[in-house]
């Protein structure tokens, strides 16, 4: 089972790794977001580790050097918890615990810690149940067997703790009823979903953290639990949203992630289902984030592989209040000013000409720019809605009522 205690707050440190694929700058915003992770979790991050290195150790990952000043760094400072920011195999996990002698996690598993501690309704337990036995199965073998200090924390809550469950057959059987439980949760959901009746669905989208609950309370003017932390929504929230005269449904969904497991698009998937039968969506981005644009392709990346990414879609870069360019010399030369110097006059001409005016930018926290917010939506449901209901729609005027 879950817990759902709080755990005090444990010392870890990060492992990260720059390649081809990552030079130096990804890989230290990687590690950004990893800290952010390992904090949700209920961890502090002591220090960072990084090595340039082309293809990974099969046997422990990073090389034995970097490896030995990681177990000196954790020996002499009573961490608690060594935190891959790559997924690590089964073996190279194994044998990485056996060296530092401490809780050794990957992104995956983080991610999935947290996303423990975050089900709250019945049905987000079980898909998480379910991500955490497929993610555990493989690591059965000695899981954690051999570790001298307390058990507890960040990667420890839920199916890993009790030893009676790390018999391979039962964690299979464990994983045949989970699935068969969600089975009949799904069509209980797609039974829900089909007695909304013919209301426009919009659906909220976006990396974690970018400010979709709080745009869905103002909007909905409900009171959906929002946070500075990651994965702070977990539970689709569903409410009826009306602009003007015309009503219409918006879900708040669980934010996007690189990196997101496999395991946990595959156990969300009824989730992720209010996106698939959604009319439209509102793609929401933290343009105070200095890579806000790799946030974008993130989450374009799985909507395309849930098959979504063709739906009509407004992009709403949130956070304008607290955007702020890269200051830059004036007297260097202006083929050195890139984007992470563009004002925000400026990023709201490049993404309008490059979503074809299909762009807005609001901060929902200080309701910036939120008539402008409305006015739009209306327009966009208003106009699937006189499609969808051609014989009534005199009852929704173009545009809003002043």
């Amino acid at each position: 089972m879950i817990e759902e205690k709080s755990l005090e707050v444990e010392k870890t440190v990060l492992v990260g790794i720059i390649n081809s694929r990552q030079d130096v700058v990804q890989s230290k915003e990687y590690l950004d977001e990893l800290a952010f992770l390992a904090y949700t979790a209920g961890g502090v991050v002591m220090h960072r580790f990084t090595q340039k290195i082309d293809l990974p150790n099969p046997k422990t990952f990073i090389g034995s050097g970097k490896m030995q000043e990681v177990f000196k760094f954790v020996d002499e400072n009573d961490i608690s918890s060594v935190i891959f920011d790559d997924e690590l195999t089964p073996a190279q996990q194994g044998n990485i615990e056996k060296i530092l002698k401490v809780k050794v996690l990957d992104r995956i598993g983080l991610i999935l810690d947290i996303f423990a501690q975050r089900a709250q309704t019945s049905y987000a337990r079980t898909q998480v149940e379910l991500a955490q036995y497929q993610y555990l199965l493989p690591r059965l073998k000695g899981l954690w067997t051999h570790l001298e200090r307390q058990r507890g924390g960040i990667g420890m809550r839920g199916p890993g703790e009790t030893e009676i469950e790390t018999d391979r057959r039962i964690v299979r059987d464990k994983i045949s009823l989970l699935k068969k439980k969600l089975i009949v949760i799904d069509k209980q959901m797609s039974t829900q979903r089909g007695n909304r009746g013919a209301l426009v669905r919009v659906a909220l989208v976006g990396y974690t953290n970018v400010g979709k609950s709080t745009l869905m309370n103002v909007a909905a003017k409900s009171n959906v639990f929002a946070e500075n932390k990651l994965f702070a929504t977990l539970d689709t929230t569903v409410r009826k949203v009306v602009i003007g005269n015309l009503p219409f449904l918006m879900s708040d969904t669980v934010g996007f992630i690189r990196k997101l497991p496999t395991q946990l698009v595959e156990s969300f998937k009824s989730t992720l289902d209010e996106v698939q039968e959604a009319d439209l969506l509102l793609h929401i981005v933290d343009i105070s984030h200095p890579n806000f644009e790799d946030h974008i392709n993130s989450v374009n990346q799985i909507l395309k592989e849930i098959k979504s990414l063709d739906k009509p879609t407004l992009m709403v870069f949130n956070k304008i209040d607290i955007y702020e360019p890269e200051p830059w010399d004036e007297a260097e030369l202006v083929e050195q000013r890139g984007e992470k110097h563009f004002s925000l006059e400026e990023w709201k001409q490049t993404w309008m000409f490059r979503m074809n005016g299909q762009a807005l930018f609001i901060s929902a926290l200080n309701k910036d720019n939120l008539d402008g917010f409305r006015q739009r939506v209306y327009d966009e449901v208003r106009e699937i809605h006189v499609t969808r209901f051609p014989y009534n729609h005199f009852l929704y005027p173009e545009g809003l009522e002043e």
